[in-house]
């Protein structure tokens, strides 16, 4: 759903750079929040949250790269909205999804420079916002269990998508440089990606659902649905002690003997770390593949937004992009002539720069926000609250 230049005019393309401007300024200071594990709901061990971030960017400008079919003559791809919002947090997700638009811009000559606003206000703000407030409603309504958010993340990131073609419907309405039928053009747009939502209903459900069965502690939607590490402050507590609910570790440290408060310090600083290094490893393991080589086998039909511009004339007026002779220029490297290589280079070189700038981006937000409040990391704070 990359918007090209030429299809908003001047007013309203600036205009949405203002929102975009505003909405990105207002996610910075949420996202220091989310990173430093600062408010409600908030865990233990976020501060793994922003490399972790920088690899859903990295993640998403990789999966970005596999467009799939969805009718006769088009495709669809991932937003990604719906995705970052769910494992990140909904700040951080706007930055995420607007990391890997500014990435596409500007090295891959994907989306106007001068729609860029267009571009994140659609797909990173309204994605983002609209899936993550139907999330947490359904969230709030379905049992408190894992498989409800991996249930939420389906609906969530399905209507996401028509909510994007309903935002660009709306900015085309305002600004389009085409004389046609609105009410044809909100047709064709709603129609089309409502087909495309389910594909990332899909690839959203399943990354979800992937994350939470092996670390439900990393994903941002997730938190406050699992069971907290339960202390045990002396190993001859009785059975009645160790039956205690896990949720008054308070009540069960006052009863403890006072001779027991080495011990149970001594338990809490032995005990592991859990790391999310196999994690990030693993997302960045996924992203190189799909980027570097399934991309290949993607879909060459054009997208769900160039196939209804096509149709539907909205295309009229667009340009080149500023930047069509770079060289990696339509997700390829320019000089190499063998497609498949050309094109999986490219995917790598994509992963790494949106990963070097998102994981940058994020790491300087969250040293930032425990300057600026002048905390100290404390001993063990790398340490999860929350069981795998």
């Amino acid at each position: 759903m990359h918007v090209p230049d030429g299809f908003i005019n001047a007013p309203v393309s600036a205009a949405t750079g203002v929102v975009a401007a505003a909405a990105v300024a207002v996610s910075l200071r949420g996202a220091r929040r989310e990173l430093a594990g600062a408010g409600a709901g908030a865990v233990a061990g976020a501060e793994r949250t922003a490399p972790l971030a920088g690899l859903v960017a990295a993640f998403i400008f990789a999966v970005q790269m596999l467009n799939f079919p969805v009718a006769a003559g088009t495709s669809g791809h991932l937003l990604g909205g719906a995705l970052a919002a769910i494992l990140v947090g909904p700040y951080t997700g706007v930055l995420c999804v607007s990391v890997v638009l500014l990435m596409q811009g500007v090295l891959f000559a994907d989306g106007g420079l001068t729609a860029l606003g267009v571009n994140i206000t659609d797909m990173a703000i309204v994605t983002t916002v609209v899936a993550y407030a139907l999330f947490r409603g359904l969230v709030k309504v379905l049992p408190r269990r894992r498989r409800s958010v991996t249930v939420a993340s389906f609906v969530a990131a399905l209507l996401s998508v028509p909510a994007a073609a309903v935002a660009f419907t709306a900015i085309y309405a305002l600004g389009g440089t085409s004389d046609v039928s609105i009410g044809k053009v909100f047709t064709a747009m709603v129609g089309v990606h409502v087909l495309i939502g389910i594909g990332e209903a899909a690839i959203t459900a399943l990354t979800v659902g992937a994350v939470i069965a092996v670390r439900p502690d990393l994903v941002y939607g997730a938190r406050g649905l699992t069971k907290p590490l339960e202390l045990r402050t002396s190993p001859l507590a009785s059975p009645a002690d160790e039956s205690a609910p896990a949720d008054e570790p308070r009540a069960a440290a006052a009863a403890a003997p006072a001779s027991a408060a080495p011990a149970a310090a001594a338990a809490t600083s032995a005990a592991p770390r859990r790391s999310a290094r196999r994690v990030w490893l693993a997302g960045l393991v996924a992203a190189l593949v799909c980027a570097g080589g399934i991309s290949y086998y993607a879909s060459a039909s054009p997208d769900g937004l160039e196939k209804v511009a096509h149709d539907q004339g909205i295309d009229a007026k667009a340009r080149d992009h500023a930047a069509k002779d770079s060289p990696l220029a339509d997700y390829s490297v320019k000089d190499i002539t063998n497609p498949r290589l050309a094109g999986g280079l490219a995917g790598v070189i994509g992963v790494g720069a949106t990963l070097a700038v998102g994981t940058g981006v994020f790491v300087v937000l969250r040293r930032r926000r425990n300057a600026g409040s002048g905390e100290q990391p404390a001993a063990g704070s790398g340490r999860s609250s929350e069981s795998a």
